[in-house]
């Protein structure tokens, strides 16, 4: 299946290579024009210049990018060259809500759609290991999934259109914990004086270990935060979770302190690290002086 990409971030890029690997990406484009530049000379697609063009040429066209009105937007974007058969995947993180949407504006035109939102950061789509998690119709997922398996180890199809996104908030409500509970703990066992190589070593194969615990408690012993999920994009993930869960009546402790402790961190000038950065707040508890 012809495929095109769109949002070439730091998700967005590795993905689309993946997809290169396979032999299906037949063009890019990006709001960046730099980015798809250099994709298409390291690739050898095509680097379209505007997203009609991208849909007229494509079979398939996957979506990357930041939030809910970017989806949008790329979609409406999409539909003067849509046609009916159309595929288009979002592998992007946004609202149930708007996966819906999205769905309803491309069906106007003929056009499928699948709400396709991915986990295992950076280093998963470098590898091509993610974990999709889908929603649509059983007829188009059965269509995006050869396209999914080229970027990712474990695909989901977890009901209808917008399931995949409501999977992907819990995942991100996941994330919140885990990287509260590595950043707490690694400061804990700082201030115990404790080993923190060998605290990793050893705890990591525990009862109490995370994918969190075991790839990022490295970087808060080096004091160092290589964006991997920047603070500001869990930040916005978990807007989103909250504003779902607010429909139902609730209002999650998990997800109000994380989301209190993002806002200080981005105030601070960290909103661009990796959400490891947290353990400066939990070393700051300790008297470590890193807020």
């Amino acid at each position: 299946m012809k495929t095109g990409f769109v949002g070439l971030g730091a998700m967005g890029a590795h993905m689309a290579r993946s997809l290169h690997r396979a032999g299906l990406l037949a063009g890019a484009w990006n709001r960046t024009p730099a980015k798809t530049a250099a994709l298409a000379a390291e690739t050898g697609c095509t680097a379209f210049d505007a997203p009609p063009a991208l849909a007229r040429a494509c079979e398939c066209v996957v979506l990357c990018v930041s939030a809910d009105a970017d989806v949008l937007g790329v979609v409406d974007a999409l539909l003067p060259g849509a046609r009916p058969g159309l595929l288009v995947i979002d592998c992007s993180t946004v609202s149930a809500a708007t996966a819906r949407e999205a769905a309803q504006r491309l069906a106007q035109v003929g056009a499928e759609f699948v709400d396709a939102p991915v986990s295992g950061g950076v280093e998963g789509a470098r590898q091509a290991t993610l974990a999709v998690m889908a929603g649509g119709t059983p007829e188009a997922f059965a269509r995006a999934k050869p396209v999914l398996a080229t970027m990712g180890r474990t695909i989901t199809h977890m009901g209808p259109t917008g399931y995949g996104q409501a999977t992907k908030a819990t995942n991100q409500i996941l994330c919140a914990g885990h990287i509260q509970a590595a950043a707490e703990a690694m400061a804990f066992a700082k201030h115990e004086g404790l080993p923190l190589d060998r605290v990793i070593e050893t705890l990591g194969q525990g009862a109490g270990s995370s994918w969190y615990f075991v790839n990022r408690a490295p970087n808060m012993v080096r004091d160092d935060y290589p964006a991997g999920f920047r603070v500001r994009l869990h930040e916005k993930d978990l807007k989103i979770a909250r504003e779902m869960a607010e429909r139902h009546g609730v209002h999650l402790p998990l997800i109000e302190m994380t989301l209190l402790h993002y806002r200080r961190l981005i105030e601070a000038g960290h909103g661009d690290e990796d959400i490891s950065t947290l353990f400066r707040l939990k070393d700051a508890m300790f008297g470590g002086g890193r807020e």
